[in-house]
């Protein structure tokens, strides 16, 4: 029996998806050539070439000549992300709220950190950041900011960026992407900003090549994390999988904003570390900086000392468990958490996996995240690209001007 051929549905569905699997894999690589796009996706040179000029055609993509020559012949052209659209991401704490716009290939093209007097409400987080994308997108008037993804330090309903709860901050059950969209006038996604951290690493950084990876958040806000396995991020049913920083590690231990007693994140505090080196609300590059100018100038058993060893004892016991259940092959650390590995020295260090089932954690290597400070940000970016890389012919035009400078004021 004859079978019928595509039809013109099946055939605009089966270009739409080719045409994201490209330019997803120029975003992940930052640029690739035409022959390594042909080799990756397992089309013909022609249907690259196609793809490629009707992304160039809508703004996404350049075409280079500078690829490195491998044989004989001309090399191949090598496909770069264009500037010409952008996304806004926003990492709000308890301190501050951090805004930055983000191209494609996860580069940060502009940043502003707006310090708060007080813990931010919604609405003022609402405003801030309208604010300040509207002021980052008029100092870039050659792009478009397209959409925007939130990093929340809490349990956030992906679906429609509800906001569960964020102890720290004091929300529950409060609305977040929506007021934000209305305020942008551009699509809004909230997650988890330790997912996202998990997510952005996985992309870019210290989680590439994983298929087994726990990834640790440390922020003002308190511990999150988040789980690669076999290679795919890990949510749970309703994408709220990874909270060890709420595992209890001291059954007598302090209270957690959280309402239990003992959680890591209550034991391993970002605050405290700030305050063993005397800083107020720094970012992560000045807590690392500081920190490790105090292990090298204080003696054995100062204050620093304590603290920093205090805080690797309870994370040593957190670590135990996640890795006797996960058997994870790579451990990264974020936030304050990289800055206590790198204060560590070499038997703190081989105390964190120590407590660990042998065989469990024969395996597994720790690192610290490879972002730094812009792991957050970047992780909101890719959450914000999403609806746009499943359909780039749907972003609209790039050369339209979407944030209005004045909107949010």
């Amino acid at each position: 029996m004859a079978t019928r051929g595509p039809t013109t549905m099946d055939a605009g569905a089966v270009r739409r998806r080719n045409l994201s699997a490209v330019l997803e894999l120029v975003h992940l690589r930052r640029g690739v050539t035409r022959a390594d796009l042909t080799r990756a996706l397992g089309l013909n040179r022609s249907t690259i070439g196609d793809l490629v000029a009707v992304l160039a055609e809508h703004g996404w993509v350049d075409e280079r000549d500078d690829a490195p020559r491998a044989g004989v012949g001309r090399p191949s052209p090598r496909v770069v992300p264009r500037d010409a659209r952008l996304v806004a991401a926003i990492n709000p704490e308890v301190d501050v709220i951090d805004v930055a716009l983000v191209s494609l290939g996860g580069a940060i093209v502009a940043r502003r950190r707006v310090p708060l007097s007080e813990t931010p409400t919604v609405a003022a987080t609402v405003e801030i950041s309208a604010r300040t994308i509207a002021e980052l997108a008029a100092e870039h008037p050659e792009s478009t900011v397209v959409a925007a993804g939130v990093a929340v330090p809490g349990l956030v309903r992906t679906e429609d960026g509800l906001v569960r709860l964020a102890p720290r901050l004091g929300w529950r059950e409060e609305p977040l992407a929506a007021p934000l969209a209305a305020a942008l006038g551009i699509p809004v996604a909230a997650a988890n900003d330790a997912h996202l951290g998990s997510r952005a690493e996985q992309s870019f950084g210290a989680g590439q090549g994983a298929r087994t990876m726990l990834y640790l958040n440390g922020g003002p806000s308190g511990i999150g994390g988040g789980l690669v396995v076999d290679g795919q991020p890990m949510d749970g049913v309703a994408g709220y999988a990874g909270e060890l920083g709420h595992a209890s590690v001291d059954p007598n231990g302090p209270l957690c904003a959280c309402g239990a007693v003992g959680c890591l994140e209550a034991l391993v505090p970002r605050s405290a570390l700030a305050a063993a080196v005397r800083l107020e609300h720094p970012d992560d590059d000045a807590l690392e900086s500081a920190l490790l100018t105090a292990i090298v100038a204080e003696e054995a058993g100062g204050p620093v000392h304590e603290e920093v060893a205090r805080q690797l004892r309870w994370l040593a016991i957190a670590l135990r468990g996640a890795v006797n259940l996960l058997n994870p092959e790579r451990v990264v650390l974020g936030g304050h958490l990289a800055a206590l590995w790198r204060a560590a020295d070499r038997d703190q260090r081989a105390s964190l996996l120590g407590q660990a089932l042998p065989v469990n954690a024969a395996d597994a290597t720790i690192e610290v995240a490879a972002l730094g400070g812009q792991r957050l940000l970047i992780g909101a970016a890719e959450l914000a690209w999403d609806g746009l890389l499943a359909d780039p012919l749907s972003a609209g035009d790039a050369t339209a001007s979407t944030i209005n400078p004045t909107r949010g004021s």
